[in-house]
């Protein structure tokens, strides 16, 4: 069966402009599709006996709607017709657009696409600012993610897409609470629409204490002015320990500085997508995992309450966003809803070692690994190492061979390393 899409941008204006060859493509439809804002502007230019199909979620349901047409049309074509769907779209459909989504949904159909500017061109349009080397996120109906990547890299200049929740006031909040003030924030407020388009500048600080008409896009660019959070105060990596909040300020309860990096990479991450830390009490692999790779997703748990706060104020003091901080027993918490990890560090334990391998080793990716220090102390009577042999037989996994540090006057670490069994064939 045969699918066809012509995918016209538009945008909000009330009197949209279309080239010859668009009005030729909307006099032959016989079926169009938009959201109910596009049928309101198209109507005078749709033929008589038009069909239209509203775009609405969930949009399985409006796929479906095009499939029963394609179907119904296959064996009642007229000779020299094939049946096709005219949609219109905001901007251009494949920024972030409705072509993409019909390329996903229906990845055999044959799709034209007229395009229109789309927000983020228009706003630098005004701005009179070249757009070339501007980073683009979407948070239209997406998580903080990605944004949070991109201020992590120090991203000079960055388009993003809102929506009802990722407003330019929640934007410029998120950038305040972790410390990213050396950018200004322009928005563009129903763009394309003459009578009430408006586009404001602003600081950080006044952004975040306004509302906005919707839609609105919003672009960030760097200033030079010296200031707090300015690329030159950042510290050094790997973090210096002195430098965290410290759990009741005892300085053990921390992965030193030059054990965190091996640690970092005994799992691998720049190879990552999701990185689990188990026990992560003042916060500082997990921070410097995000710090490094910023696309990872990170999820953190601790048992003591005390984590939440040092969580809070050592990811804010070093600027990482995006860090998921679980409070509670790991063995007792609800970890289906947290992405599937790939690499799980192995912090604290509390003797529950076994225990924590297993449940973790139920969700580890396939092709994933478990890190985990073990010190050497004639003081502590569980020997950690015992217990990690002992689980990794047990659970069937393959140990790779320890690192062995002695730091300065602290105890011997272990750096412990094991995957599953490679699958035999």
């Amino acid at each position: 069966m045969r699918t066809e899409f012509i995918i016209i941008g538009i945008s909000d204006a009330a009197e949209p402009h279309f080239p010859p060859e668009v009005l030729e493509r909307i006099g032959k439809g016989k079926v169009f599709s938009g959201g109910r804002r596009h049928h309101e502007i198209v109507a005078r230019w749709l033929p008589e006996h038009a069909q239209w199909i509203d775009i609405t979620v969930p949009l399985d349901s409006v796929f479906n709607q095009y499939r029963r047409y394609f179907a119904a049309a296959e064996n009642n074509v007229a000779v020299g017709e094939e049946p096709c769907i005219v949609v219109f779209a905001s901007g251009d459909p494949l920024f972030f657009g409705f072509a993409n989504t019909v390329q996903r949904k229906m990845p055999d159909a044959l799709i034209t696409v007229f395009p229109y500017f789309n927000s983020l061109q228009m706003l630098a349009h005004r701005l009179v600012m070249p757009y070339h080397d501007m980073h683009i996120v979407s948070l239209t109906g997406r998580p903080w993610h990605e944004f949070d990547a991109a201020l992590i890299r120090r991203m000079p200049k960055i388009g993003i897409l809102t929506d009802g929740t990722h407003t330019p006031a929640a934007i410029a909040q998120r950038m305040l609470c972790y410390g990213y003030t050396y950018y200004n924030m322009s928005i563009g407020e129903r763009l394309g629409h003459p009578e009430q388009e408006r586009i404001t500048t602003l600081t950080l600080e006044e952004a975040a204490e306004q509302q906005f008409d919707k839609p609105n896009c919003v672009i960030l660019q760097e200033e030079k002015a010296d200031g707090y959070g300015e690329r030159s105060t950042l510290p050094p990596h790997p973090i210096p320990d002195h430098l965290f909040e410290l759990l009741d300020g005892r300085e053990k309860m921390i992965t030193k500085a030059p054990i965190r990096w091996l640690t970092l990479a005994a799992l691998e991450l720049q190879n990552r997508q999701s990185m689990w830390d188990i026990g992560f009490c003042t916060g500082s692999v997990s921070i410097e995992a995000k710090l490094l790779f910023p696309h990872l997703h990170i999820t953190a748990f601790e048992i003591r309450e005390e984590g939440r706060r040092l969580m809070e104020v050592n990811s804010r003091r070093f600027h990482a966003p995006g860090i998921d901080a679980v409070i509670g027993d790991f063995l007792q918490t609800d970890v289906s809803q947290y992405a599937q990890p790939d690499a799980v560090f192995i912090g604290g334990h509390g003797g529950q070692l076994k225990s924590i391998m297993a449940k973790a080793l139920q969700h580890l990716a396939p092709d994933g690994l478990i890190v985990m220090n073990s010190v050497t102390s004639p003081k502590v009577s569980t020997d950690s190492h015992a217990l990690w042999d002992e689980a990794c037989r047990e659970l069937g996994l393959q140990q790779e061979p320890p690192l062995r540090i002695k730091l300065n006057d602290y105890n011997p670490i272990e750096i412990l390393k094991c995957k599953r069994q490679p699958s035999s064939k």
